[in-house]
């Protein structure tokens, strides 16, 4: 289509981009692993920061040798802005599990998912900065979607000081995993997801070290449970659960990706009442109704004529 000058009109940068079919699919297993993340680290015998310290440098070792392997190349070969960006996300990694993981001491697992997912919102007000369009269903598709994460909670939230504290915390650990999710689409247009994670999840270790360090937090002497419920959260929430997403980043905007991670409310509501007797409100089938809607809203909320993504795998 030609402007009056003559001139190409430029494509728009949509924040919504359709996910291909196999990636929808996807999305399924990282939402059903990353759901057991609140409810193990709530059990965990281990100080907060120290489990996320652990987590991060478990993943790394797992990550490593397929790095040194198959991607090493790839990684001497990334260019400034690349390598900007990648440890810009593992420090926001850093920042949402530094606010996040304490959260969880200090208020219920349900409402420290919910204030958590509220990382839609941030991202979509991110893009809109970056300069990228969010169509009005896409919007319209948040607010259900948020809506339902209010109604699944039960507004489960508290002016009690330290469930107040613990609120903030989730809250500003949404903000901090809204850049880590941006960042990580920008990243994997021309990173690899084993490159992308290799370096992002160590630069999170290393700063989880110095701040469990500086704040003299038990990285050691666990019993036998935790250190089980430590490998749990490495294979499940951070490999399967974070890896996964930051992989569907690949062909699926972050908009799309943070929404479909609420899915985690009412499945880490769910665990937690198995688990830790913390009973689940009664509004599960219409809140998970709610949240396929909106997520549905988003994915076809995509303007035809967008820029299309440059994935890199």
């Amino acid at each position: 289509m030609q402007q009056s000058g003559g001139a190409a009109r430029p494509p728009v940068r949509s924040a919504v981009h359709r996910p291909p079919t196999a990636d929808l699919l996807l999305m399924p297993i990282g939402i059903l692993a990353v759901s057991t993340s609140g409810p193990l680290m709530a059990a965990a015998a281990a100080p907060a920061l120290a489990i996320a310290m652990w987590r991060n440098l478990f993943a790394v070792a797992a990550i490593a040798p397929f790095a040194a392997l198959r991607h090493r190349s790839e990684i001497r070969g990334m260019d400034t802005r690349e390598w900007k960006w990648t440890l810009a996300a593992g420090v926001m990694l850093a920042l949402h599990f530094g606010t996040w993981i304490p959260s969880l001491r200090l208020t219920s697992v349900a409402s420290a998912t919910a204030m958590v997912c509220v990382q839609p919102v941030w991202v979509a007000l991110i893009a809109r900065a970056m300069g990228h369009q969010v169509p009005r269903r896409a919007w319209l598709g948040i607010g259900i979607a948020l809506a339902a994460v209010i109604a699944f909670t039960g507004v489960d939230f508290s002016v009690e000081p330290r469930a107040l504290a613990g609120d903030l915390l989730a809250l500003a650990g949404g903000i901090a995993s809204a850049f880590y999710t941006v960042i990580g689409g920008e990243v994997r247009r021309t990173v690899s997801t084993t490159s992308y994670t290799f370096i992002c999840y160590g630069t999170c270790a290393v700063l989880m070290l110095g701040v469990c360090l500086v704040f003299d937090q038990q990285l050691v002497g666990y019993d036998g449970k935790t250190w089980l419920q430590l490998l749990g959260l490495t294979l499940g929430a951070q490999l399967l659960g974070h890896s996964l997403f930051n992989r569907l980043l690949r062909t699926t905007s972050p908009t799309v990706v943070s929404l479909a991670i609420l899915f985690e409310v009412p499945g880490a509501a769910l665990i937690a009442f198995i688990f830790l007797d913390q009973t689940p409100p009664n509004a599960v089938l219409p809140a998970g109704l709610l949240l396929l809607l909106g997520l549905l809203l988003v994915i076809s909320s995509r303007p035809d004529d967008t820029e299309p993504s440059v994935p890199a795998e």
